[in-house]
Formats: structure tokens, C-alpha cells, sequence
């Protein structure tokens, strides 16, 4: 009996981090093809994740990059279409909530191949965020629902959205849970850059709202200014543009408490986060992923789709220099987590709802 076809569409790095579990369990169950829509494709960003993972190759590269979100979502969503059509898929899996989530889930449901969504019903309830537009599209064509939490399930209840919700917690939280002696012993970015453990602060900022905004980015290199700790700072290339295009990279380079680095692998990432003395950052993976190690997590945004961080070590304070500096001074508590749901893995619970799913069709 033939094993039924299950493609992953993943383009950007904290999909890589949800694929890595997944696509162990799912390989002994089916047949799992793996489809790179080439969203980050900075070496940093992509194949190093693939090879610190251990992730299987994907099957296909679409090496779709750049432009406006409209152009890259078509792009992505006609090169998908003629790939699942040509596959025979059985099932589809998308994750997050990036322009490759919403072409892989509309190219499915188009074609009407049932799709699960890893990672569904977050929320920041802020409109006219490009993740908050693909995280909700996704959704409301999606036959499987996988949330990594309860408040995600509440959101997708509110919505009217009954088809199947899982409460399949987090596979982020997974990965870090097998890896977290590995992350711990790690400390060759440390050593590169002079820093000590619990004396250095870990920056990173993508987030259009906090780059693509000229005078919003400004407001991030005067923050940085303000600081006094030392900043360890990975640029992320869409960040780098911006701080080109707006002629700012001169005047960070004239911070002297500043280090600034290119985008770090997954691995010394979370080890940089692990060993800072707080993270500060506007990426939603990263908040979870250094809460999840012990570090407490400063927010550069006014809302969070991970809710139910703030008041477990999470502090929402924008990019309002006077909130970051008298959160430093009282750093928020950390809370464990543990990625277990009614004792079983979060990879396991999403192939078993997939192998049922498939069974009842």
C-alpha cells in the first residue's frame, strides 16, 4: 500500500525550527516532500538551518525572493499550484504566518487538497500587519488546525471557524527541548565577540513596522544609543537595507558598546539568547525561544501574538527608550514551560491527527 503524499511549504527561518521535529515523525508515516519557496535565502537565514537541523534536503527550491508582498504571494502561489498538481498530494502543511503560509495554503485550497495549518489562531489583533493578514487567510481555508496554545483555539472559536482544532502545542518548544544541552554548551559566539554570560544584550528587529518606517528605525538606533550594556546586534538583511537606504549604518557603527554581526545559525542564536542577559527583539519565535531557555524577553512592539508570554518573563515595551531602561532595571521573572501536551510530543500529535484525518476521507 502506497504511503500517502504530505508536502511542507516552508520558506523563512522560524519555519525551518517547526519543520525540524515534524519532519522525523512524519517520515515514517508518509511521504513527506519538503517545498522551499526560497523566502530567506541568505545562508545564515537557510541552508545553514537546513545543516545545523539536520533537516532532510528539500525536494524543491522554488528560489522565489524579493519584490512587494502582492508579487511575492503570486509568484509563490502559481509556482506552488504546478507543483502540487504535478505531486498528486494527499495533504499540505504550512507553517507561521509568512507570504509562503498563505501562497502554499491558497494553492491547496484551490485545488482542493486539505491543508493543516502549524501554528493556527495567533493573534496580535493588529490589522494591517502583513502576518496578521496571512495568519488569518490561512486559517479560514485550512481543514486541520494546529494550536500551540489555548488562547489560539479561543481566537479561532470567536471567528466562527469550526473545523478541526487541535490543541497540538508548540513544536518550537520541542525542538529547543531536545536541543537544550547542545544550546547551553555553546558558546563560540560569546568568545568571537568578547562577550560574558548575563552581561551582554541580545538585539534583533525585522518587523516592517519597526524597519520599513524611516522614522520608527530611527527611534531604534537612538534606543540602542541609550543603552549601556553591551548589545550584541545580528542584522537581519531586509534591516541592513533599510539601515543603508536611511543612511544609518554610519551612526551605529559608532556605538561603542555596540557589536554588530551577521545573521547568526539557529544554534548560536538560541545560544546568544540563552547566555544574554535579557533578548531584546520583535521577531515572535525568538520571544518564545528565549523565555523557553530562561531569559527574560523585552518586546520591541505594543502587542504580541504569543499572549500568554507577558507576565512569564515577557515585557511589551515598543520602542519607547523609557520603558526599555527601567525594564532592565527590574528584569521580568521567567517562567518554565514544557512542550508536552497530556504527555505526548507536539510532532506526534500532528501525525496522528493527520493519519486519522486521512484515514476518514
Amino acid at each position: 500500500m502506497k504511503k500517502p503524499v504530505v508536502i511542507s511549504i516552508v520558506g523563512a527561518r522560524p519555519q525551518f525550527v517547526k519543520l525540524a521535529p515534524l519532519a522525523r515523525a512524519l517520515a515514517g508515516r508518509f511521504r513527506h516532500i519538503i517545498i522551499h519557496t526560497g523566502q530567506h535565502y541568505d545562508d545564515n537565514m537557510s541552508q545553514l538551518f537546513f545543516r545545523q537541523l539536520r533537516l532532510p534536503k528539500p525536494g524543491i527550491n522554488l528560489a522565489i525572493r524579493g519584490g512587494t508582498h502582492g508579487a511575492m504571494t503570486g509568484r509563490m502561489l502559481s509556482a506552488i499550484e504546478k507543483i502540487l498538481m504535478k505531486k498528486r498530494s494527499d495533504f499540505v502543511i504550512v507553517y507561521g504566518d509568512t507570504n509562503s503560509t498563505l501562497a502554499g495554503a491558497l494553492a491547496a485550497a484551490k485545488l482542493s487538497i486539505p491543508v493543516g495549518h502549524v501554528e493556527a489562531g495567533m493573534r496580535s489583533f493588529v490589522d494591517d500587519m502583513p502576518e496578521e493578514i496571512n495568519r488569518r487567510l490561512t486559517d479560514h481555508v485550512s481543514q486541520l488546525l494546529f494550536c500551540p496554545t489555548r488562547a489560539s483555539m479561543t481566537n479561532l472559536k470567536k471567528e466562527g471557524i469550526r473545523q478541526t482544532l487541535i490543541n497540538s502545542g508548540d513544536l518550537m518548544y520541542e525542538l529547543l527541548y531536545d536541543s537544550h544541552s547542545k544550546i547551553k554548551s555553546n558558546l563560540t559566539t560569546l568568545k568571537k565577540h568578547d562577550l560574558s554570560p548575563g552581561r551582554f544584550l541580545l538585539l534583533t528587529a525585522h518587523r516592517a513596522a519597526n524597519v520599513d518606517s524611516s522614522e520608527n528605525l530611527k527611534q531604534l538606533v537612538e534606543l540602542i544609543e541609550s543603552l549601556t550594556w553591551p548589545v550584541l546586534f545580528p542584522v537581519h538583511p531586509r534591516t541592513l537595507n533599510r539601515l543603508k537606504q536611511h543612511r544609518l549604518m554610519s551612526r551605529l557603527c559608532k556605538i561603542d558598546h555596540l557589536v554588530i554581526s551577521e545573521p547568526l545559525g539557529y544554534l548560536d542564536t538560541l545560544s546568544a539568547a540563552t547566555h544574554a542577559g535579557a533578548v531584546l527583539t520583535d521577531s515572535g519565535g525568538l520571544q518564545k525561544e528565549a523565555l523557553f531557555m530562561g531569559t527574560p524577553v523585552l518586546t520591541l512592539r505594543d502587542e504580541t501574538e504569543w499572549v500568554e508570554t507577558v507576565g512569564r518573563g515577557n515585557r511589551l515595551v515598543g520602542l519607547d527608550t523609557a520603558k526599555v531602561l527601567r525594564a532592565l532595571k527590574r528584569l521580568p521573572r521567567v517562567r518554565k514551560v514544557s512542550p508536552m501536551v497530556n504527555g505526548q510530543r507536539p510532532s506526534r500529535i500532528i501525525t496522528s491527527s493527520i493519519k486519522r484525518f486521512l484515514r476518514g476521507r
